[in-house]
């Protein structure tokens, strides 16, 4: 076997463990990688060293943003720079920081964790926050039937810095600032979501101008068990199911809305949790026990009524019952979670005995979070009132908040609290000092303080669920409606209602339980582990570990890893796609000493650090010990994060609480409502009058009040809102799309942007090998594409191109299986050669009588190589004395900045090392001789990047007497330096057949695409341009520094054609320049057609460096995004939305994941775990399911606009109904109700959801605006036919010769529901339930035509056949039920007509006459905002200038 040979040479057992122990790793902080197709690949291999992006990106290394509070003009051409963070705009009112010194000198900036960031609020400084609310956990938002959502803002601003530069400070162990630079564009609607396509684009058009955004507030609360205290959040502002969540952008509190704190010591305190992209600010808050009393007895007397209305209105409940305290005086009270928009979550005040030093809860503060109040003076380390640091006192007991599953604890020095998901031990100082792990009275005190390491999702108890359920307002309207109707002896009305509700709210109840269980069985998780307690090691359970546990990972081998550990000694493979969603193994080795102390002073995963770091949840696929002489040697670990405090904690945090998003039609749809309640109030007093007059008792005046609003505001019209949504995701599912998130299917109708990822997502997974280009024996020039490894040459000297292959990689082999990065293994694959992998030893052998045991990674032999035996190669002379095995000493790990890999390799038996390099071609030139370089070189490299193909560089060299000591210490720099050039290996990577026809389909719906890769810009220019995102005849500009380079400020920048260079673009306004007088032809073409391409360091420079024009219009035109790293990708998503796109993202690796959950529609291709991170996960691995989540997208959205329309519409028909009724004294009878709301309304409003999408993609977005032209010029045109025709019938029915008035009733105490008008008005508005179902079902151009729609033909024409034949005739049973009087067959055919007519004039003015209503409404008010300032979005006005 390979690792029976020797390859150290003579080394002492001394230099062999220094060697191996002590080498230095000089890899540097990198995650991108030229070999994959995004630079992030997460393998055993080029780019290893990698971040999960799902856990750890740019947008959790950063202040939250905050937008500006004034105003950007578009066209200023005033540059502004700034070297880490500038604010273009004044700041507002900062409400939270009211005694704070203001000083614009300051710069004291917040500490920034990977976990909670506690930052610091100045007046004088824009401290920007983004908003996340989402105080309740997911089961509760799938659960609930009619949640709302957080009203929206407009666009988050675009930020002025980069965040890849934000997280790089954090990482140098910099405090970064908390200023951000917003530039805010608000819409016409101050709403993220509050816009149509093109409907009111045209209104806008002329004059689209940004400005701030309004403050918007909600009450969103939480309350836990607290007594007769809010126990939920408030329908109308919180996180709405199916509507959409809400992206808010946070503005502080103003000083209006946020009076002083108390005197003395701090009683508020703002956090930012990273994690969950959540700025929240903590408030102490004392119960003041009479008052709680009397609450208590006010909600007694009233019946649960006072309780209910806290519950809704809980800063009510909070004013009366409470009072503000500083926090470490507070005996008998409760912390308030207050996020930025108002939003509260009442957390318990816990205390646990705890009978350690304080200084082992806060041994510096500086490795933790640095609490800081909302009004003093932020406390420095080092100050005497900082926090106590070698407190010899016990503490006796912890004051804890347990907020979001993240443990605050209460530093009484400060009286402020501070997070423990960062806490590291001042010890960990060495290896050597922790490996001797923990005694058991030390884990007792981190086991009190960190508690249990398990993931335990806190469910609620079936009553408690019930309970929420019940006091939601949707229910408590039923039940109130029930009560009401019951009353008024509606019976089997409310019987019919009644039970549909405890059919709706059992089937809510067991789809939460289902679904709590389904996620606590996927979070939670334990196994027996060896840890090291008192000097032996002893098996626990998983659950008993706590941060410094030295653990045993070799026995027993956990199937998953129990905790966020640092690997120690040993290596590990590990498969980490619960975390990226990329199923491809990651080698891990162990830290060092100096990286022991960067996690403990900085606390990153970033270079070596993420090399041996473990993370929770991933699955272990080999662990191997180190072997010490004839003993193994088990692989040890360190933990350093437990619990919820691990990145599998973090991962389900972002599950349970997920970043919210808004959408506009369900705010418009409260304010409908709202409206529709007041039509009813009016409509009331207009009856009351007649009332009155009529003598009816005022106990029944009360009841028809109240009953007109149920008729008005119908009780079922939030679960018809959800049916289009519901048919939708039941299509998807079939379709091989699975949705986590119903609320982001509606706002799949509203994206107007897609983002692509390349390899995996538009081209094909794998790539192949084209061939390999070699040198020619003269050198001077490439030879002929090779296929086949036997074509090769051999070489002249000893680098042979072959060997390179063959060892420059960082493969493993498992059970047998060669795995890693994808290209590797095809690479190896290509050579046929035979892998086998070194075992890692720690000493020579004692005695003479022991084999070799060789410091070697890898090693490799030719194909048939296997059958030889030790014997016979060792034996000089040997007839097998040839045997060729190769022993790859020493791996250089792939380093983004440098983008190359590299090993050091040695044949066995040769008296020489040789090194070889693989890596991008382009950056060959820095490390080889350049004699050495054929001729062709340029010119064959351009031809295959312009053609789609990969290409890889091989060089290498030889090095005479090299011996294995000597290669261990052996600095990179020398290693890479006057190498030989040897080749190229050409990679195919095919399009995906499905790929071009969706990019063409999406280009047809006007949808603007983008590619965003990793990949080389010159192949990824090549793939937009095959697969359809550029246009053949385009010209593409690519950027490069003219002037300095992506870390000079004042860098400057050439845009050139990538096809002519001699044609330019202007570097600021990047319109095209006059080509040169030799070229005038292109001069007439005039640039019809031209996109922008560049480069992530490019990208990076803009957002940091570029003015803010030039900055939008790239964004705009840009349409390739090469060597894009995953917050770059996070980041670019962030910026198109800030312009106000709806952006759609697809992809399929660990890079994306950042991007699939920033943007508004995320896609995932990868069935791996960590798909859930996406909203949408498709089985199908191409891009043509985009099309039909877009497509499901605005089924839905239109659906919803018509179910809300019909419910609507029949809301005022049957108000008219009763209006007319009341003002003599009648009302509709109790099976009249039944009959239209049971049999006619439900059975249509869920036949309307079954309606399937249009087979294409139509130019035109729907609209996502209640308040439209179109929309209200629709409902108001069918409210006034409809009316009309009843006011017709209640007339014509007076006007009859065989009409008979009712008799008067005076006194009595229910009105009559038998009579002429009766009857007429019930007739005629049956017809118009249905007509109106039939008006309002939109087909074309965003779903199939009604007849497709069988269920809803089936419907419609049964019940319109039902209703004729109820006005032609009607049998007498039915009549009787009904309470129908006998008219004549003459008025009854008369009736016919009058229905037939109503039909025409709905369909006619829904079809010809609304469209023109609406655009002369539109000309109106175009005139009179003329000279008025209107809002649009930021792209708009950015494509208008071109």
């Amino acid at each position: 076997m390979a690792s029976q040979h020797d390859y150290t040479e003579g080394a002492t057992d001394a230099d062999i463990t220094n060697a191996y122990g002590g080498r230095a790793r000089e890899r540097r902080d990198s995650q991108v990688s030229v070999y994959g197709e995004d630079m992030n690949a997460v393998f055993d291999g080029p780019g290893h060293t990698v971040l999960p992006s799902s856990v750890t990106t740019m947008h959790r290394e950063r202040p939250p943003a905050r937008r500006a509070s004034g105003r950007q003009s578009f066209s200023s051409r005033h540059r502004r720079r700034s070297e880490d963070r500038m604010s273009l705009a004044s700041p507002p009112p900062d409400g939270d920081s009211e005694d704070m010194q203001q000083s614009s000198e300051s710069d004291n900036e917040p500490d920034t964790q990977d976990g909670v960031d506690i930052a610091t609020s100045h007046t004088g400084r824009s401290s920007r926050r983004r908003e996340s609310m989402a105080s309740r956990s997911v089961f509760e938002n799938m659960a609930r039937l009619f949640r709302s959502s957080s009203p929206a803002h407009s666009p988050r601003a675009l930020s002025r810095a980069s965040s890849g530069r934000s997280s790089r400070s954090r990482r140098s162990g910099s405090r970064p600032s908390s200023e951000w630079n917003d530039y805010a564009v608000d819409d016409d609607e101050s709403e993220r979501w509050g816009y149509s396509s093109q409907e009111e684009d045209a209104d806008s058009a002329d004059s689209l101008r940004p400005e701030g955004a309004d403050i918007v507030t909600s009450r969103n609360v939480d309350f836990g068990s607290m007594p007769l205290s809010p126990t939920g959040s408030l329908p109308f502002l919180s996180n709405d199911p199916f509507f959409g969540d809400t992206r808010i952008d946070v503005e502080e509190i103003p000083l209006a809305m946020s009076p002083p704190p108390p005197l003395g010591p701090p009683s508020r305190q703002r956090v930012h949790l990273v994690d969950e992209d959540l700025t929240v600010r903590f408030l102490g808050q004392e119960i003041i026990r009479y008052k709680q009393r009397l609450w208590t007895l006010g909600s007694l007397i009233t019946f649960g009524i006072l309780g209910l209305a806290g519950h809704w209105f809980p800063r009510v409940w909070l004013r009366w019952i409470a009072y503000e305290k500083a926090f470490k005086n507070i005996r008998n009270g409760f912390v308030v979670a207050e996020t930025a928009s108002r939003g509260l979550v009442v957390v318990a005040l816990s205390r646990i005995p705890y009978p350690y030093p304080m200084s082992t809860v806060f041994p510096d503060s500086s490795l933790l979070s640095i609490p800081t109040p909302d009004s003093a003076l932020l406390l420095e380390p080092d100050s005497p009132s900082g926090p106590a640091r070698n407190d010899p006192e016990t503490a006796g007991q912890l004051t804890v908040v347990d907020y979001r599953y993240t443990r605050f604890i209460l530093n009484t020095e400060v009286g402020l609290f501070t997070t423990i998901r960062d806490w590291r031990d001042q010890s960990w100082k060495n290896i050597k000092g922790v490996k001797f792990g923990l005694d058991e009275t030390v884990r007792k005190q981190r086991s009190a303080l960190f508690g249990s390491n398990i993931i335990d999702i806190q469910g609620k108890s079936t009553v408690s669920l019930l309970v929420d359920e019940i006091i939601h307002p949707f229910y408590v309207f039923q039940v109130a409606s029930i009560i009401l109707w019951s009353l008024d002896d509606y019976y089997y009305y409310a019987f019919c209602i009644a039970l549909i509700s405890v059919m709706s709210i059992t089937t809510t109840l067991v789809e939460t339980k289902t679904t709590i269980a389904r996620m606590r069985e996927m979070s939670k998780f334990s196994c027996d582990v060896g840890v090291l307690i008192d000097g032996s090691f002893q098996e626990l359970n998983s659950a008993d570990l706590v941060p410094g546990d030295i653990v045993n990972l070799s026995y027993p081998e956990p199937t998953f890893m129990p905790a966020d550990m640092l690997l120690l000694s040993g290596d590990a493979i590990v498969n980490e796609s619960m975390l990226t969603g990329e199923s491809v193994p990651i080698s891990k080795s162990p830290i060092q000493d100096v990286d022991l102390l960067k996690w403990r002073d900085e606390g990153q995963i970033e270079g070596q650090v993420a090399k041996g770091f473990l993370y929770a949840g991933t699955r272990v696929i080999r662990i191997r010990g180190v072997t010490q002489g004839s003993e193994d040697a088990p692989a040890l670990a360190l933990v350093v994060r437990t619990g919820f405090n691990t990145t599998k904690g973090a991962l389900v945090r972002s599950m349970l609480f997920p970043k919210p998003m808004g959408f506009k039609f369900y705010r418009d749809s409260m304010r409908f409502i709202g409206v529709l309640a007041c039509i009813a109030l009016f409509g009331f007093m207009a009856s009351a009058v007649q009332f009155i007059r009529l003598q009816v008792s005022w106990n029944t005046i009360v009841l028809k009040a109240l009953d007109l609003v149920t008729v008005v505001v119908p009780p079922a019209l939030p679960a018809t809102l959800s049916i289009g949504t519901s048919f939708a995701i039941s299509r998807l599912r079939k379709a091989g799309v699975f949705c986590i998130s119903p609320s982001r299917v509606n706002v799949g109708g509203k994206v107007n942007v897609v983002c692509f990822d390349k390899t995996g997502t538009l081209t094909e997974d794998g790539l192949d090998v084209l061939g390999v280009r070699c040198l020619e024996r003269s050198g001077d020039l490439f030879g002929e594409l090779l296929s086949d490894v036997h074509d090769i040459p051999l070489p002249a000297g000893k680098t042979n191109f072959l060997h390179a292959l063959a060892t420059c990689h960082s493969l493993k082999v498992i059970n047998g299986e060669v795995l890693g990065d994808p290209l590797d293994v095809k690479m190896f694959q290509f050579t046929n050669w035979i892998l086998e992998e070194g075992r890692v030893g720690a000493s020579k052998p004692r005695s003479a009588s022991e084999r070799p045991i060789a410091l070697v990674q890898m090693v490799v032999r030719p194909p048939g190589s296997a059958g030889f035996r030790l014997e016979d190669a060792l034996r000089s002379g040997s007839r097998h004395a040839h045997f060729l095995e190769l022993g790859v000493i020493r791996t250089f790990e792939f380093v983004s900045a440098l983008r190359r890999m590299s090993v050091i390799v040695k044949r066995l038996k040769s008296n020489s090392m040789e090194i070889y390099v693989k890596g991008a071609p382009d950056m060959m030139n820095d490390i080889c001789d350049k004699d050495s370089f054929p001729r062709d070189y340029d010119d064959l490299l351009t031809y295959y990047t312009n053609r789609g193909f990969r290409v890889i560089a091989i060089a290498g060299k030889s090095i005479q007497g090299l011996s294995w000591l000597k290669a261990q210490r052996m600095k990179r720099e020398q290693a890479e330096t006057d190498l030989k050039f040897l080749g190229l290996i050409i990679f195919e990577n095919k399009i995906k057949p499905a790929t071009t026809p969706a990019i063409h389909a999406l280009r047809a719906a006007q949808l603007g695409c983008r590619m965003v890769t990793g990949d080389n810009a010159r192949t990824a220019i090549s793939v937009a341009r095959d697969c359809g995102i550029l246009s053949q005849s385009a010209h593409v500009f690519y950027p490069t520094f003219l002037v300095g380079d992506a870390h000079t400020q004042n860098a400057k920048l050439q845009w050139s054609s990538v096809d002519d260079d001699y044609l330019k673009l202007d570097d600021y306004s990047l319109r095209p320049l006059p080509p040169p007088p030799h070229l005038v032809e292109e001069n007439e073409i005039a640039y019809p057609d031209y996109a922008l391409a560049l480069t992530g360091d490019v990208f990076r420079w803009m957002i940091n460096h570029a003015p803010l024009e030039t900055l939008q219009r790239m964004l705009v035109k840009a349409q390739v995004f090469a060597r894009m790293s995953p917050d770059e990708k996070h980041e670019l998503v962030e910026r198109l939305q800030s312009l106000g796109y709806t952006v759609a993202f697809c992809g399929d690796g660990a890079n994306d994941c950042g991007a699939l959950k920033a943007a508004d529609v995320g896609l995932s291709l990868s069935e791996a775990e960590a798909s859930v991170a996406a909203p949408f996960t498709s089985h199908t691995q191409d891009i043509g399911c985009m099309i039909e989540v877009i497509k499901e997208g605005r089924a839905a959205l239109v659906t919803s606009f018509s179910c809300f329309k019909y419910m609507a519409l029949y809301s005022l028909i049957q108000f008219t109904t009763i209006t007319l009724l009341y003002s003599f004294g009648s009302t509709l009878g109790d099976f009249q109700f039944l009959y239209i709301d049971l049999f006619i309304i439900i059975p249509i409003a869920i036949a309307m959801g079954r309606t399937l999408p249009y087979p294409r993609i139509h130019p035109k977005r729907p609209t996502a605006s209640l308040v439209s032209k179109k929309v209200l010029t629709s409902i108001i045109g069918q409210v006034l036919i409809t009316a009309g025709v009843q006011f017709w019938g209640f007339f014509w029915v007076r006007s009859r010769s065989w009409y008979m008035p009712p008799e008067p009733q005076v006194g009595s105490d229910k009105l009559q529901t038998s009579n002429y008008e009766n009857t007429t008005l019930f007739l005629l508005s049956t017809f118009q339930y249905i007509l109106v179902a039939a008006v309002f079902s939109i087909g074309p151009p965003y779903r199939q035509p009604m007849w497709s729609n069988r269920v809803l033909i089936l419907c419609i024409g049964s019940l319109s056949a039902f209703s004729t034949f109820m006005l032609l005739s009607p049998p007498s049973a039915l009549a009787v039920l009904l309470e129908l009087m006998t008219i004549p067959l003459q008025a009854r055919v008369e009736l016919m007509a009058v229905a037939a007519i109503n039909i025409c004039l709905s369909v006619g003015f829904e079809r010809w006459c609304q469209g023109i209503v609406a655009k002369v409404v539109g000309q109106l008010l175009r005139r009179r905002r003329r000279g008025r300032r209107v809002d649009g979005k930021v792209y708009k006005a950015v494509e208008s200038v071109y």
